[in-house]
């Protein structure tokens, strides 16, 4: 009998097994694949290393602008592909230390609930006070006539491929798109991205959104209100807003329209479990209608991302111990690994608008910012965009792109998560020079 058996072993899933076992509880972790789930194998970690060789190339091409003289600058697909394997290796094999050093009992297999504390997986059954689901999600692929040929890939599988496209076209101008069509860009190939939408990024901020694609001109072309009809061969068909029809050609099309949680084949339906497609209800405990079973993380619909369904499972596991917690919505940071950067956390300006505050926002370029300035030339993109309540002053959002703008947003969501007001924020002492402290600058052009 465990105190905890969990169902899926991302972040949200290893990450509670290895608390709740520091917490002295005998934890069961269900994996079907490998540690680290989506995130780590095949999502977070694995495009941010090719990114990170992709930015490499480019700071090396841009070098003599700086001062340093260098020889024919080359990007070896292979030798990047090599690096991507060794990173997600090492951090498997950190998060199998961290169970052992946790006494987790990690078990490889396909689980199913059978009810409120029953697991089976193969021919046996395994009881457990508490049952955790956190079984993730999958790229959603659309019936698009000839989406299933093999040069049409999702995320997954343009992570391995061997030889670099001269053309790509990405359908899909969300998070997973943009990081994708910056990559490519940014190493010579002709990059295509197709959103139905009239903007991308769709929480992102709309003026920022705009001028981070201006940053991109030359490099992606955007085609937006554009919906996919078909994929004929190499050629991609869709229609634009207007109505015309057009296509664009590729070597590989990228399908990255969005992800489903992961809900078939683990007896939800025959245990009683209330879900739809969206994902299994859950309350702000992350409890769903089930007697101690819980749920966190993609599977839940709430919030498709990796430090989301790690907070999740740190409430249902304070739920579990008896600490008063719950999930809370409206300061989780999220940032876009482009080149440049993407960040936001809070309302953005229309948001703030039709949540009924009287809304004031400042801006500033980071080229206010001496540091941003120095290392990224006078042709560095970005901005800092904040929104306010005017009649409170407490901060409601911050926007910007950029710099390494996601290693900044984190301390807006603190700011966030306090109640700051902006009067209170330009108290805080800022290091400078500092891209960040573009941030407390623009709250001084209120």
């Amino acid at each position: 009998m465990y105190d905890l058996i969990i169902i899926g072993a991302g972040p949200g899933g290893y990450e509670m097994a290895e608390r709740a076992g520091h917490h002295g509880k005998k934890v069961l972790l269900i994996e079907k694949a490998h540690l680290g789930g989506v995130c780590l194998n095949v999502g977070c970690i694995p495009t941010k290393t090719l990114l990170n060789s992709a930015k490499h190339y480019v700071h090396a091409k841009e070098a003599p602008e700086f001062g340093v003289t260098t020889g024919e600058v080359k990007f070896d697909l292979s030798k990047a592909m090599a690096w991507k394997n060794e990173v997600i290796e090492t951090l498997r094999g950190g998060i199998g230390f961290m169970m052992k050093k946790n006494k987790v009992e990690v078990l490889f297999g396909e689980a199913k609930l059978i009810g409120s504390g029953k697991v089976q997986v193969g021919d046996t059954i395994h009881e457990g006070a508490n049952v955790v689901i956190a079984t993730g999600g999958s790229p959603f692929v659309p019936p698009i006539p000839g989406a299933d040929q093999p040069h049409v890939m999702t995320s997954t599988g343009i992570l391995g491929i061997d030889t670099m496209p001269k053309s790509l076209v990405v359908i899909g101008g969300g998070v997973i798109g943009v990081e994708f069509a910056s990559f490519f860009s940014s190493l010579g190939v002709k990059v295509d991205v197709i959103e139905m939408l009239d903007e991308i990024i769709p929480f992102m901020d709309g003026e920022q959104a705009q001028a981070f694609r201006k940053a991109l001109k030359g490099k992606v072309d955007f085609n937006l209100g554009c919906r996919v009809t078909a994929i004929d061969g190499h050629d991609v068909k869709f229609t634009t807003k207007a109505g015309e029809e057009k296509s664009i050609k590729a070597d590989i099309v990228l399908m990255s329209v969005g992800r489903s949680p992961n809900l078939a084949g683990l007896g939800f339906e025959e245990a009683g479990l209330d879900f739809d497609r969206r994902g299994i209800k859950t309350d702000d405990q992350q409890r769903t209608n089930l007697p101690n079973v819980y749920a966190i993380g993609d599977v839940t619909g709430k919030s498709q991302l990796a430090h989301s369904a790690t907070r999740m499972g740190e409430v249902a596991l304070n739920t579990i111990l008896g600490k008063k917690d719950r999930f809370r919505t409206n300061a989780i940071p999220w940032a876009v690994y482009s080149m440049p950067e993407i960040a936001g956390c809070g309302m953005t300006e229309k948001q703030a608008k039709e949540a009924g505050h009287n809304v004031a926002t400042a801006s500033l370029p980071l080229l206010m910012s001496g540091r941003f300035l120095a290392e990224n030339g006078k042709k560095g993109a970005g901005s800092v965009k904040v929104v306010k309540d005017a009649d409170t002053d407490v901060l409601l959002g911050v926007y910007m792109f950029g710099g390494l703008c996601s290693e900044i947003i984190w301390g807006v969501a603190a700011m966030i998560e306090s109640e700051l007001r902006v009067k209170d924020v330009q108290e805080i002492v800022f290091p400078h020079p500092t891209v960040g402290e573009v941030i407390r600058s623009t709250m001084f052009q209120f």
